[in-house]
């Protein structure tokens, strides 16, 4: 039985002191309201109405379960309206730097065709984990190693003129004896300054014998796409960055590399509904490809959901959450 359907039409009808009134204000047929009414009189074993020709009348009975009945009635209208309230309750991602506007607003524009309100912050690695620790944002979209990823975009070497190989390697670089003019720089972007990329990269850079100054940090994307344009430098970046700063992209020689991303949630909610929902949307935005793996567990970190390997169940972890370098 449908205890708060049954109890609606019983307190319309009571109010009302007529089965077909009461059931026009309910929004339900005369015939089911009083099958609602009859469930309930045979739930309690009492009736509630005297009914007549033109009337019903509470009994006794019925006047003394009329008030805890229209308590519960306008609690669920009071859960319902709250329900709606928070599926309008924008989610705010935090998203990376690296994502198209026209890309960003098609996200939008999806997700509203889903019923959820989206709220972006465009911000760089670790503050985008900063801001879902503090639950500045309901979810994140994490930069994490490979073997973590959702989304996976390859990274490469660009520059403005075609170098006519198929891979770009860094030892190429290395200034040879008696060599004249400046060194040749890898630019790494903000969204590429993270561990598991930065530090692979190193080894490499201090393996090949280049110089300490041949890898650089950029403060942004466009000083460095400035100094891969303007100059031989070379800007690390994905196939889609190259094309759209007008630059040639090749993979990198002696080792593979990719942005890894997944979703992180705030203690307030799980992001694997918008995941399934517009998986399609943000996997265009970050112009990745969704790993043919299942997707990452979801654990809790401090109060927070965070991606982790794949496993059957969630897994409870103690402590600040730390990236680690992992070697490409």
């Amino acid at each position: 039985m449908d205890l708060v359907g049954a109890c609606r039409a019983f307190v319309s009808v009571s109010e009302r002191g007529s089965f077909t009134v009461g059931a026009a204000a309910a929004r339900m047929s005369q015939s089911v309201a009083s099958r609602r009414v009859a469930a309930l009189e045979e739930r309690f074993g009492e009736p509630l109405f005297e009914r007549t020709s033109r009337r019903a009348v509470l009994t006794p009975f019925g006047r003394d379960m009329l008030p805890t009945a229209r308590q519960l009635v306008q609690a669920a209208d009071v859960l319902l309206s709250e329900a709606e309230a928070a599926q309008r309750k924008p989610w705010r991602l935090a998203v990376p730097g690296i994502c198209p506007t026209a890309a960003l607003a098609r996200l939008v524009a999806e997700a509203r065709g889903h019923g959820v309100t989206l709220d972006l912050r465009v911000a760089p690695p670790a503050q985008r984990r900063e801001l879902v620790h503090a639950q500045q944002v309901r979810a994140a979209l994490l930069a994490v190693p490979a073997d973590e990823a959702v989304w996976s975009v390859p990274l490469g070497l660009a520059t403005a003129r075609d170098p006519g190989v198929r891979r770009v390697y860094l030892e190429t670089l290395r200034l040879g004896r008696g060599a004249t003019g400046p060194a040749r720089r890898v630019w790494i972007q903000p969204e590429d300054d993270v561990p598991h990329i930065r530090d692979p990269l190193t080894r490499l850079r201090d393996a090949v014998g280049l110089r300490p100054a041949q890898l650089v940090a950029a403060p942004d994307l466009t000083s460095a796409a400035a100094e891969a344009l303007g100059g031989h430098d070379l800007l690390l970046c994905s196939p889609a960055q190259a094309a759209e700063l007008g630059l040639v992209w090749r993979p990198i020689g002696e080792l593979a590399l990719s942005r890894g991303f997944a979703l992180a949630a705030a203690a307030d909610g799980n992001p694997q509904h918008l995941r399934d929902r517009l998986g399609e949307a943000v996997t265009r935005c970050l112009g990745a490809d969704v790993q043919a793996t299942a997707a990452p567990e979801i654990r809790t970190i401090n109060g927070a959901v965070q991606p982790g390997a794949a496993n059957t169940r969630p897994v409870t972890v103690e402590g600040p959450v730390t990236v680690e370098g992992k070697t490409a």
